[in-house]
């Protein structure tokens, strides 16, 4: 709970389910998910590392837990028993129905409606038509809002982007499908449900534009290992505990609100081939062929074998973001063509010179270098995320690697307030008849269980929570 920082006055409810997550997650949990049919790879990630106190934000242990098939191994055994519900007559599915209102009946929800748009094939992640064919009208005995945050509308994102992380970027890359704007947020908002904590939400600092996208603007997260160097726009290497994998938001909150750096929308990692051969995992499950496809060999191949998992690879042969040198006065000089060129060369070299030089050094001072050997008394990072110290400058580990880091839109901390059978409340405080929200919607539940912050592990987690509690509530109430 120490991420949380802070109370709220709208947080009665948040600090319940924060709690009532807490509670989930250290007991039921995984076995709950395993009799669903998930399974898990042995792979548990230490995302998150936190800044440095024992009581404050960051997990103190592994905890990033891999679904065997990434993100359609949690999503299948759920859409299957949707899918056979279908096949026997007990669901429909309202394909190209757009919601677009709540219908309200003596201050209950008895139903939505909205427009019925044209048929349209178009790909993943291409925007479809908006062509209406008609309008629509369901009634039910309870409604659920399920819609997610508003990740992919960053005009949503800087009308709430909060004072205390600065100055929103001028410009962002997108971590979500366009379809996540917050439009039935609004539509909730409007229909008098209680929306609280809209300022509090999550984006990454670690964001690279795909080279072959899907949606548009759409980005990549590097989920880094420990040992590359972090340096701001001007070529300043950021303080602790703005480290790769520690304080996401303490990282962007000090990107944003430095005075002299919150004019750049982008930051630096330089590393060399040995480090991002091991520590660079990409998000996205087109990015991780091996763990989607449920490919042991091939996860072994690409996690132990030489070289970067081809994925990676891919990126750093075609990425906009990238640079790659064989010495550091030319990785500067391509860092410089892709920045705005106000980087000095001597200011990078003695800044890399200083870290390699404690590298060496077993009494080291500097608090990276202790983080990399803390990370690797750990077996799976030892194994799988994190490299063996050493020289970035060592000619045995090149070529040098520079990569443009960029703000990646995703996801939202606050949302519907709901209590903790995840009824929607209104203004006053009090349960609206017949609606109920789960998910990032809810802020993942109570409208922010988070609080200010958030842990790597929790967000998917809490979705299943918040849905599994939505629907044990509908079967008792209904």
């Amino acid at each position: 709970m120490g991420s949380a920082r802070g109370e709220h006055p709208e947080d009665e409810w948040a600090a319940l389910w924060g709690r009532a997550y807490v509670e989930f997650a250290a007991t039921e949990k995984r076995s709950w998910l395993e009799q669903q049919g998930v399974k898990f790879t042995p792979l548990v990630g230490w995302a998150e590392r936190g800044d440095g106190r024992a009581g404050g934000h960051g997990n103190s242990v592994p905890r990033f837990h891999l679904p065997w098939g990434t993100g359609t191994g949690i999503s299948e055994p759920f859409a299957d028993r949707v899918r056979a519900a279908a096949a026997d007559g007990l669901v429909t599915l309202h394909f190209r129905h757009r919601v677009d209102d709540l219908l309200v009946e003596g201050g209950a929800v008895v139903g939505v409606s909205g427009t019925v748009l044209a048929p349209d094939d178009a790909p993943r992640g291409v925007s479809s038509s908006r062509e209406s064919t008609g309008e629509f009208a369901l009634r039910a005995q309870a409604v659920v809002i399920a819609s997610g945050g508003i990740g992919g509308n960053h005009a949503k994102i800087r009308e709430w982007w909060p004072e205390r992380l600065g100055t929103p970027p001028a410009t962002m890359i997108t971590g979500v499908p366009k379809h996540v704007d917050g439009r039935m947020l609004d539509i909730a908002d409007a229909a008098g449900v209680r929306l609280v904590n809209r300022d509090r939400m999550w984006h990454y600092t670690e964001g690279i534009a795909n080279w072959d996208p899907i949606w548009p603007a759409h980005a990549i997260r590097i989920l880094p290992g420990p040992s590359s160097l972090w340096l701001d726009a001007r070529g300043r290497r950021l303080p602790f505990p703005a480290l790769p994998g520690y304080d996401t938001l303490g990282t962007l909150q000090h990107l944003r609100t430095t005075p002299d750096i919150a004019e750049f929308d982008y930051s630096w990692f330089v590393l060399d081939q040995r480090i991002i051969e091991k520590e660079f995992a990409l998000s996205g499950s087109e990015q991780n062929p091996d763990l989607t496809g449920r490919d042991l060999g091939l996860l072994l191949r690409g996690r132990l074998g030489n070289g970067a998992p081809p994925p990676v690879e891919a990126f750093k042969q075609h990425g906009e973001d990238f640079v790659v040198a064989d010495d550091l006065r030319a990785l500067v000089d391509g860092m410089n063509r892709i920045g705005d060129g106000i980087l000095r060369y001597d200011d990078i070299e003695r800044q890399v010179l200083e870290r390699d030089a404690e590298i060496e050094n077993p009494y080291t001072k500097d608090l990276q270098v202790m983080g990399i050997r803390n990370s690797r008394r750990f077996l799976g990072d030892r194994l799988f995320r994190t490299v063996k110290p050493h020289r970035i400058l060592d000619p045995a580990a090149g070529p040098l690697i520079a990569v443009r880091l960029r703000i990646v839109t995703r996801k939202s901390l606050g949302g519907i307030q709901t209590d903790l059978t995840g009824r929607a409340l209104d203004a006053d405080g009090s349960a609206i008849e017949g609606l109920y929200a789960a998910g990032e919607a809810a802020g993942f539940g109570g409208g922010g269980a988070h609080g200010y912050n958030a842990l790597e592990g929790t967000f998917l987690g809490g979705c299943l929570f918040t849905g599994r509690v939505v629907g044990r509530s509908l079967v008792a109430r209904l």
